[in-house]
């Protein structure tokens, strides 16, 4: 599973491939600065990325969840600083 780090956050993003050859599903999850180096502190859980969208490589869902992933962690900052 690809992680993208910016600063001190984690965005981890990974594409599912779906049954009946539908195509490629897309999933983040976001996660924070953590005291504690065992425990990664999920400030956005793993979700489904545009989850009525089927993508037509897993390369093109794994680049539509690390967008929406820098999109969740921009507006993270925005509402924190």
């Amino acid at each position: 599973m690809p992680i993208e780090t910016i600063d001190e956050f984690e965005i981890e993003y990974e594409a599912q491939h779906l049954p009946e050859d539908e195509g490629w599903a897309a999933y983040v999850t976001v996660y924070g600065p953590s005291s504690n180096p065992m425990h990664r502190n999920g400030i956005y859980p793993t979700h489904r990325v545009a989850a009525d969208t089927f993508f037509p490589s897993e390369q093109a869902a794994e680049e539509e969840a690390l967008k929406i992933g820098r999109q969740l962690l921009a507006g993270h900052h925005a509402r924190h600083t």
